[in-house]
């Protein structure tokens, strides 16, 4: 089970951007994927989730609005759109999966990617 975050780098606020997640080793469109982030000297946090079919969606309450998570089960990759981002969005994201239908659950992590806002 391979999981790889790619789409980092430096990033103005207010811009968008847009995070992929490439897998391969396992049956990804029966696999939920979740994303995550975890900003310098804070813990990782759960910050979206999109189930096998990618009919159910969830979002961080505080994220809400700003994040859009999507997928292509041809392309077994993953998306995350991160719109108007601000500097409290600088971090690492990385994707998760554990290998069940629905969100929630995680066994299995891939490499993260830095995302650095900044002027």
């Amino acid at each position: 089970v391979q999981l790889q975050a790619s789409g980092g780098g430096l990033v103005q606020p207010g811009k968008s951007l847009t995070l992929s997640c490439a897998t391969q080793g396992f049956t990804f469109d029966e696999s939920a994927i979740g994303w995550f982030r975890q900003a310098p000297a804070k813990m990782r946090e759960g910050i979206a989730c999109i189930s096998d079919s990618g009919t159910y969606t969830w979002y961080e309450d505080s994220l809400q609005g700003r994040l859009t998570i999507s997928r292509d089960n041809v392309k077994k990759t993953a998306y995350l759109r991160i719109d108007n981002v601000r500097p409290e969005d600088t971090g690492v994201y990385s994707c998760a999966t554990g290998l069940v239908r629905h969100c929630g659950w995680y066994d299995y992590w891939g490499q993260g990617t830095l995302v650095t806002v900044s002027s």
